[in-house]
């Protein structure tokens, strides 16, 4: 049998914790299959409720607002990923090969995790493409970073710089660079999918080998001594 794992996040994220319950669980799942779907900007908690067979009210009892859902499963993502580094790296000492794998993990496919049955992390990684920026490009973004809503994001970040800064201790710009290779790994993707002409990345072939590849060569590059 397949152990069933889960990501802990912060509360703040939500008024119910959806994986506490059946339905919980059903509206991240469903979100997840109807925002990529229809596009963020045409989801609303009532399709959701039809999607679902429930109501609107049930749904508001877990997530105070769409934008707030979002940011969820957006987090989930991270948290994910950044599990996935930490299991695929916990037997390598040297930090290059560290980080090579971290950027694999940032830029590559994902694949259904059958450790994590209730979540389509394929399907998630999709709306990451085409969603994420909406979770911090907004105008009270301050406000909802104090409620550490971001904590996953800034982990996965940290966990990649110390790998910089093991490789260069004298690096300036390790999070910097970090932060502009995880939006870069889902920007390219979307630039090659949507406006080529914004990305060397092609899509006659293996875009997700070719994203790898370009922030291998920018993030070793800026890490040369």
């Amino acid at each position: 049998m397949i152990a069933k794992l889960q990501i802990q996040l912060n509360s703040a994220l939500y008024l119910r914790d959806p994986q506490s319950s059946d339905l919980g669980q059903k509206i991240v799942q469903e979100s997840i299959v109807l925002i990529d779907k229809i596009g963020f900007e045409s989801f609303t908690f009532k399709k959701l409720s039809i999607h679902i067979g429930s109501t609107e009210a049930s749904i508001y009892r877990y997530f105070e607002n769409k934008h707030r859902l979002l940011i969820y499963l957006i987090s989930w993502y991270w948290n994910y990923i950044e599990y996935r580094i930490s299991f695929e790296t916990h037997n390598i000492s040297d930090p290059e090969e560290r980080l090579k794998i971290a950027v694999l993990m940032i830029s590559t496919k994902v694949e259904d995790d059958p450790s994590f049955p209730g979540i389509s992390e394929s399907i998630l990684q999709q709306i990451v493409i085409n969603e994420s920026d909406k979770t911090y490009l907004t105008k009270n973004v301050d406000e909802i970073n104090k409620e550490g809503v971001f904590r996953g994001y800034k982990s996965l970040c940290e966990t990649i710089a110390s790998y910089m800064i093991e490789i260069n201790p004298d690096f300036k710009f390790p999070r910097s660079l970090t932060s502009t290779s995880l939006e870069a790994a889902h920007q390219q993707l979307f630039f090659a999918e949507h406006l080529p002409r914004l990305s060397d990345v092609k899509k006659e072939k293996d875009i997700y080998e070719q994203n790898y590849q370009y922030l291998l060569t920018i993030i070793f590059n800026s890490l040369k001594k």
